[in-house]
């Protein structure tokens, strides 16, 4: 005979139950203190840092250091980016990324894309892996605190290669900012799809008028002047805004596809955007697993840091995730993200 389950009711809440309730595992990735970064700092004797410029390194030559001192060789992803350091003169650093079984140089360190230059390692990195053409990266992962620049910077690079200096590598900018209320509907107020989103796309706004006029000290003494200079770039389809339920099920081709705020993205919904993407195409994800705004995700459910646990290691993704320390917005965000 089978013994009957008793259960005890919840007196705080009558409408409760005392019953032990468990999150799903399938989709669950690791704790964020141990997810994947994108990046490493690794040492390398003084000869073989002098020589890195111009052949870069084996993986066998790099190592680290445990809680003992003693040397360990660490455990690297394609692509992973590597902060190197002359073990003589600590002081000295090379940025590279690792490509087989060496670590390259960067290739675009040197670039300035739409006139934005890198002010930190991380934007270094996000710049190399913003820069590489389809073909080589067709999907960036960028994690990172308010602040690190992470959709400024995609949208400076998009604009360089669409606008400023034309490569012909891609048609438009596409950018799609999910947000829990327009999971599955846009709702039926009055206006079109462009003025319902509109408010979403507000953020996209403030950082285009950053890029477009670039003068600090002229850059809002013609308020009309310059909403007549980005107005201008939608009205050409150089940049497009597009709800999130309404590009599933399409194919992509030659598009530089921004999706911002990704954390608010569930794993099948990541899924459904990478699998979307054609020939050509270069699908940007960009967002900060610790600021999720949508009910029954959290930093280890979100679609964005599923994509970053399953993609990690694979030839076609470039990640890097942003610091605290390299947040360039203002000395009191700065303050703010560190004191919050």
């Amino acid at each position: 005979m089978i013994p009957k389950k008793t259960y005890t009711l919840n007196l705080t809440n009558p409408q409760i139950l005392g019953i032990e309730a468990q999150d799903f595992s399938t989709e669950q990735v690791i704790p964020e203190e141990k997810q994947y970064t994108g990046r490493i700092q690794c040492y390398v004797s003084e000869d073989t840092f002098k020589d890195f410029k111009k052949k870069g390194i084996m993986v066998t030559d790099l190592y680290q250091s445990d809680a003992e001192g003693k040397r360990r060789q660490p455990e690297l992803e394609e692509n992973e980016f590597v902060i190197l350091k002359a073990d003589q003169s600590l002081r000295k650093t090379h940025l590279g990324r690792v490509k087989g079984q060496k670590i390259v140089p960067l290739e675009y360190n040197k670039s300035l894309p739409y006139g934005i230059k890198p002010k930190n390692s991380g934007q270094y990195f996000l710049q190399e892996a913003l820069m590489k053409p389809a073909e080589e990266a067709p999907l960036v992962i960028v994690k990172g605190q308010a602040g690190t620049a992470k959709t400024f910077y995609s949208l400076a690079v998009g604009l360089e290669k669409i606008l400023n200096h034309p490569t012909g590598e891609y048609r438009r900018i596409l950018i799609c900012r999910p947000n829990a209320q327009f999971d599955t509907d846009i709702g039926f107020l009055p206006g079109d799809e462009q003025e319902k989103i509109s408010p979403l796309m507000r953020p996209i706004m403030d950082n285009l008028e950053q890029l477009i006029d670039a003068n600090e000290e002229e850059r809002y003494q013609d308020e009309i002047e310059l909403k007549g200079k980005i107005d201008e770039i939608f009205e050409r389809n150089i940049i497009q805004t597009e709800a999130l339920n309404f590009i599933r099920g399409r194919s992509f081709i030659k598009t530089y596809l921004i999706i911002d705020e990704a954390q608010n993205m569930t794993p099948n919904q990541i899924k459904g955007i990478i699998t979307r993407a054609g020939k050509g195409t270069k699908i940007i994800l960009l967002g900060d697993p610790n600021q999720i705004d949508k009910p029954f995700l959290d930093e280890r459910t979100n679609g964005l840091s599923y994509a970053s646990e399953n993609m990690k290691g694979s030839p076609l993704c470039f990640q890097i995730t942003m610091m605290t320390d390299e947040c360039e917005r203002s000395e009191l965000a700065m303050d703010a993200i560190q004191r919050l």
